[in-house]
């Protein structure tokens, strides 16, 4: 009995060990799993486990900033340490300041909104503003096809993803207009989709997706025909060829994109949405991207750079996560039945030995008759 007392003894305590140990991981690992659906929440956990791991992580993403002449992400970090409590040296904060100071100045935002307006590239703002201007004017949209088209109809090497984003432009560009400016964020939207795509910043899968909407949205041949015998000297007489081969039907799924791309932009800038873009697998990436960004602002760009896609899903294996907190629940059980067994056979015991006791009594009694 002895020996049945102390193996349940020391099971509950090899237990209780177990459970002590396993229960910081599985709490982690179901705060993580419940928050597999909401991005914002998610980000905060990984964030908060990230930066206990790494107190140092903020700013030396900061120099790493700076030294790579990215004010933006610098200003993004900064704010990202002021939200969770991390301080900043305040010579670190005066050279942050002074390179977003020198970056917004005047002359830097001018020539950067005629690179955009003449090139049809945006990698910030002002060469946004530039770029979104050009495509207003359906100038370059139309420039866009008409490249496009021209190498669609002598055989050459087309990107027939650029060709379709280009003629949702369009369709975008006069639902603009009629808006009174009411879908301008989904005709910004749109544009830094397609520069995305330009510089090879669009992510792998998110290209997949654009391309097969692509090609529901565009007659090629009649766009063909169109690219042909259009001219970018008249740029609307040319739209009004190449809109007859757009089936405007279908471009409900880029517009959607498109309206996302543009609410993280005006949340996190230029520079937050392509970085987005260049992580995003699918529309829903850039949905979930889009809330996490109206939810943490100008942070937003920082917690993307540090996290990856992470910030936007579970990209940790659930199954491994499940263990973590099956092992606890496994150890607690353990212990449990092992405190259940230790009080059974203690109060066997005790009634064997009262049995006994009250045995000798019995027979201490009985023996002088």
């Amino acid at each position: 009995m002895r020996w049945r007392i102390g193996s349940a003894m020391t099971g509950a305590a090899m237990c209780a060990t177990a459970f002590a140990l396993l229960w910081p991981h599985a709490r982690d690992a179901g705060a993580v799993l419940s928050a597999q659906d909401d991005p914002v929440r998610l980000s905060d956990l990984q964030l908060d486990s990230a930066l206990r791991g790494n107190p140092a992580l903020v700013i030396e993403n900061i120099e790493a900033a700076l030294a790579a002449h990215d004010p933006d992400l610098a200003n993004s970090f900064v704010g990202l340490a002021a939200a969770k409590g991390i301080p900043i040296p305040d010579e670190t904060l005066r050279r942050v300041a002074g390179a977003v100071g020198e970056e917004n100045s005047t002359g830097h935002m001018a020539g950067r909104f005629f690179v955009g307006l003449v090139t049809g590239n945006a990698e910030d703002g002002a060469s946004l503003s530039g770029t979104l201007a050009g495509d207003l004017s359906v100038f370059g949209d139309v420039r866009d096809i008409m490249r496009e088209g021209k190498h669609l109809a002598m055989g050459e090497d087309t990107d027939r993803l650029l060709l379709g984003l280009a003629a949702t432009g369009l369709v975008v560009t006069a639902a603009t207009f009629v808006s009174v400016g009411g879908a301008a964020p989904v005709r910004a939207g749109l544009t830094l989709v397609k520069d995305a795509r330009k510089a090879g910043r669009l992510g792998e899968g998110l290209s997949r997706w654009v391309g097969r909407s692509a090609r529901e949205i565009v007659d090629m041949p009649a766009l063909e025909k169109a690219a042909a015998t259009g001219t970018l000297s008249r740029p609307r007489q040319t739209a009004g060829a190449i809109k007859a081969a757009i089936r405007a039907e279908k471009a409900g799924g880029l517009v959607r994109l498109a309206k996302d791309v543009g609410r993280i932009g005006e949340k996190t800038g230029t520079r937050g949405a392509l970085d987005t873009l260049r992580i995003a697998e699918g529309p829903k990436d850039v949905a979930r991207a889009a809330r996490l960004a109206e939810a943490k602002g100008g942070q937003t760009r920082a917690i993307i750079r540090l996290l990856g896609r992470g910030a936007l899903l579970l990209t940790a294996g659930a199954f491994n996560l499940a263990t973590w907190v099956f092992s606890a629940l496994l150890a607690l059980f353990g212990f449990l039945s092992s405190i259940k067994a230790t009080t059974e056979r203690l109060t066997l015991s005790w009634l064997q030995r009262s049995k006994t006791r009250r045995l000798r009594r019995q027979s201490a009694a009985a023996s002088p008759a």
